[in-house]
């Protein structure tokens, strides 16, 4: 546990977090809404510092980055905890299980043996992943300083919901980052992640501008984000704002946790691939196939 980096004091006792976009206000004795952020005696503390609930040496093109140290493996790790809680989370149980106020799970393991440990195998990077890591901002921003000074690449999957203070942190020690671009209608993000699409378009475009290395993913859910307009929009957003050298990673849909349904016909990721070079994207990615 330790005391949270971005929160500021309100009247009796409550607190408002600043680490993401929904800005929760906190009454003393309750946590905001990723589950592992609380109002202690109107302090806001970081109840999952320390305790990395997955540790795996990954290859990298598992984030997925295809474009960045390709070939190689990429020490990852994450805590429990997300401000989304979106219907299809493959990692629901590290995400969204601890939810409301349940026990915060994880092996004890600091900063500096996360940095010793990737060294001792080999992997140039460290890759902050599996649940969201701007949950863990405390513990991902410490071993994110000592891994820059060892020579380290840092490595987000993110979905983009930090706040700009959040953001301004890390930027400093961000190598690369894939952002989970989850559809273009703010409806659609409401009902079925609980968030705004609007933060995270701005996000993307802060972060390519600060010329962190970018690829973007989209899980293509048959109904809910698959209708030409929509998959335009994306990639349209992708090549216009960002670059038409941005990879963009088109991923096939499985049920999984509150969602059933059909799975992703190929036809659709066929189709998605067709819009994304139509628009000018250099580097389109099928996956999940």
């Amino acid at each position: 546990m330790k005391e949270a980096l971005i929160y500021k004091k309100l009247s009796g006792k409550r607190v408002q977090c600043g680490v993401c976009n929904h800005f929760c206000k906190i009454s003393d004795g309750s946590r905001g809404v990723c589950g592992v952020r609380e109002n202690k005696g109107g302090k806001l503390f970081a109840l999952n510092f320390g305790k990395s609930i997955a540790v795996s040496l990954d290859p990298i093109e598992k984030k997925p980055l295809y474009h960045f140290l390709p070939g190689t493996f990429t020490y990852s790790f994450a805590t429990v905890g997300c401000n989304f809680r979106c219907d299809w989370c493959q990692n629901w149980e590290i995400s969204q299980g601890h939810k409301p106020a349940g026990n915060i799970p994880g092996e004890e393991i600091s900063p500096g043996e996360h940095v010793a440990s990737a060294i001792k195998n080999e992997c140039p990077s460290i890759s902050y992943t599996y649940t969201e890591p701007t949950m863990f901002i405390e513990y991902a921003l410490s071993t994110m300083k000592l891994a820059k000074k060892k020579g380290l690449k840092n490595i987000w999957v993110s979905n983009g919901y930090m706040s700009d203070e959040s953001l301004k942190l890390i930027l400093p020690y961000l190598d690369a980052i894939n952002v989970d671009l989850k559809s273009y209608k703010d409806k659609t993000y409401q009902k079925f992640c609980g968030a705004k699409l609007e933060p995270i378009l701005k996000n993307i475009e802060m972060i390519y501008k600060h010329k962190v290395y970018l690829e973007i993913t989209t899980l293509i859910i048959p109904g809910l984000n698959d209708s030409q307009k929509e998959l335009t929009q994306i990639a349209e957003f992708i090549a216009k704002k960002l670059s038409p050298e941005t990879p963009w990673h088109i991923s096939r849909f499985f049920p999984a946790w509150k969602m059933t349904g059909e799975i992703t016909p190929r036809k659709t990721l066929e189709l998605a691939r067709k819009i994304g070079h139509k628009v000018g994207l250099k580097y389109i990615h099928i996956g999940n196939i």
